[in-house]
């Protein structure tokens, strides 16, 4: 399975990369140390008393020492388990699935590196991923239905090997493991992600099998969600619904993800006759032929990624007069695409990569009434003007190829306004910024 050369455009990264969960996290360790945050280790939270106000969180350090912090709001980002969200009594539907799994982080001899391998039987699938770090390959594979382990229960490489031997033929040889587990598999759904001061984001919210590798990036987005609007919220100046987006949003996203996990976990591990005879008979024929087009590839690729997601149902996603007949809409991920004229930034995403609001101004440069543009100036929004130059003159920004990106041809104007976490909050043509106007009065508070 090719890991690059997927077929898309529109992101400055469009291939597939494998990180140890152990790399990550030193990535965001260092820098949260940056910013001058420190991840306090062996706390646990072990009562929440809510209010209308905000929620005082009783905490447990690893001397056995409580604490009480009050504060305006509470996030459970505590996983499967999450302690938040019990103690909020909010709701997580689902079941287990019944297979056992075993991960292995390890060396493997007769793979070609550089590329993932599946291994399709009727039995299940074998996978292996090529990690780099701690390990070259990270092995993923179903134990024997009969096989019932606990998590618990120490793994062997001799066991792992005989289980890579029935995909195999013998062909493969495991040694020098770095990690080993065994592992269950659930697919569950919190009943609300938000009860008045707290919210739930990643696994307390959602938990699913790792087919397609959905996890931490639904996690992430959830935070990046979340995170911008509580920003807002604390400056006490936006509408007081805003933060009811965040599951009007969310919600949707995470109910798709395990829709898609579920189904392709059917897929590798169904013993259904009919589902076993197209994994091994039809997938290995069918799957090179449509990975050999650019347009599947990009569009696995977009699902996969999750750069395809759009909230264009949310209240946060207005269009205004005017709009263009193509390009993003409200609620969808703003595309990257290059850009010529700028000191400071090469690309779309480059342009708007600094924390808060971006407006683009688009179009003719002559068309924008300067005392409205004037006023737009502020703390929370960074103000951009993407033209093209008229003839014998220098423009802020040369984006032909950007404005195409966004729907707008030669010499038309328009408005988009990109919020915080890179979607497009409100699209208007021309250059009438009435409409603006009132979407930030409403978000922004100013």
């Amino acid at each position: 399975m090719p890991l690059f050369d997927l077929g898309l455009s529109g992101t400055a990264y469009p291939y597939l990369l494998f990180l140890s969960q152990a790399e990550t996290e030193r990535i965001l360790n260092e820098h949260l140390a940056a910013v001058g945050l420190d991840v306090e280790r062996g706390v646990e939270m072990v009562g929440l008393d809510r209010a209308a106000d905000g929620a005082v969180a009783t905490l447990r350090h690893g001397d056995g020492q409580t604490e009480r912090v009050a504060t305006r709001y509470v996030v459970g980002c505590d996983g499967a388990h999450s302690a938040v969200r019990h103690l909020a009594g909010i709701g997580f539907e689902g079941a287990a699935y019944p297979q056992t799994f075993v991960l292995a982080d390890l060396e493997a001899d007769g793979l070609d590196t550089g590329t993932a391998h599946v291994f399709l039987s009727e039995r299940g699938m074998l996978f292996f991923f090529p990690l780099g770090h701690p390990s070259t390959w990270r092995l993923l594979v179903m134990r024997p239905p009969a096989e019932v382990s606990s998590p618990d229960t120490p793994v062997t490489l001799h066991e792992v090997q005989a289980l890579a031997d029935t995909y195999t033929d013998a062909t493969v040889r495991l040694r020098d493991p770095v990690w080993m587990t065994n592992f269950r598999l659930h697919h569950r759904a919190a009943t609300h992600y938000r009860a008045g001061s707290v919210f739930l984001a990643g696994d307390a919210a959602h938990i699913h099998s790792p087919a397609g590798a959905q996890g931490m990036n639904t996690g992430i987005q959830d935070a990046v969600n979340l995170g911008w609007k509580l920003a807002q919220a604390l400056r006490g100046n936006a509408d007081s619904t805003l933060l009811d987006t965040y599951e009007i949003e969310r919600a949707p996203v995470g109910r798709m993800v395990l829709r898609f996990s579920d189904r392709a976990f059917t897929v590798a591990t169904s013993t259904n006759p009919a589902v076993r005879f197209a994994r091994t008979r039809i997938a290995p024929a069918l799957i090179p032929v449509m990975l050999a087009s650019r347009l599947v590839r990009a569009s696995a690729f977009r699902t996969v990624s999750q750069l395809g997601i759009t909230y264009r149902n949310s209240p946060l996603s207005v269009e205004g007069p005017r709009p263009s007949r193509s390009g993003p809409r409200p609620g969808d991920r703003l595309p990257d695409a290059p850009l010529s004229g700028t000191a400071d930034a090469s690309t779309l995403h480059r342009l708007t990569s600094m924390p808060g609001w971006h407006l683009l101004l688009c179009g003719p440069a002559a068309g924008w009434p300067a005392g409205d543009t004037v006023r737009l100036a502020g703390e929370q929004l960074t103000v951009h003007w993407l033209t093209e130059p008229d003839a014998g003159e220098e423009a802020p920004t040369s984006a032909a190829q950007a404005l195409r990106r966004l729907g707008l041809g030669t010499g038309a104007n328009g408005v988009l306004l990109v919020r915080p976490d890179g979607h497009i909050g409100y699209r208007a043509g021309g250059t009438d910024l009435t409409g603006l106007f009132a979407y930030l009065g409403r978000w922004l508070g100013s």
